[in-house]
């Protein structure tokens, strides 16, 4: 496909981290990048914190749902090279596919559009659920962050719009 022609827009918001490594003397500086093909985004930096509060939305151009969305936390430091929190990669083949299939139908808020159990292939600490709620396709998840000791991002999928419809 075309870079410059997405499928759709996907919006996603990184909530929180759970229990992140600590990489300085007693906690972290953590930040997360979110990469997808060439494009690149960054939530804020939460200082002195293992359980960072982001809550940063993010306005992703989907060109092939196939491609996993990659999420990587690192510690901020102010004088050395930035210290690598874990990683982890997110599958939206489904919610995608649950967001292309439901749109422009009148379902009840909160009809469960498809479970998703957790998994070693998903990184999923839990079930999963994409949900349809007030006239969007929602998907809450909590990830393990892979290559660390210990760590969770909390995600939200809430929305995938036809490109034309909005701007980024």
């Amino acid at each position: 496909m075309a870079e410059d022609n997405p499928i759709g827009i996907l919006r996603m918001t990184v909530q929180r981290g759970i229990g992140l490594a600590i990489r300085d003397m007693k906690t972290s500086d953590p930040y997360a990048v979110i990469k997808m093909g060439k494009q690149k985004w960054k939530t804020r930096i939460v200082e002195n914190d293992v359980y960072p509060e982001w809550n940063d939305d993010f306005s992703i151009p989907i060109h092939d749902p196939d491609v996993p969305i990659k999420l990587t936390v690192y510690d901020h430091d102010n004088f050395t090279m930035d210290d690598k929190m874990g990683d982890v990669e997110i599958d939206i083949k489904q919610y995608v596919h649950a967001a292309q299939a439901q749109q422009r139908k009148n379902l009840p808020s909160g009809t469960v559009l498809k479970k998703i159990p957790p998994g070693r292939a998903n990184c999923l600490s839990e079930e999963s659920q994409i949900t349809w709620e007030n006239g969007k396709v929602i998907q809450r998840m909590f990830v393990r962050l892979q290559n660390v000791e210990c760590g969770e991002v909390e995600l939200e999928l809430n929305g995938f719009d036809d490109p034309g419809e909005c701007s980024t």
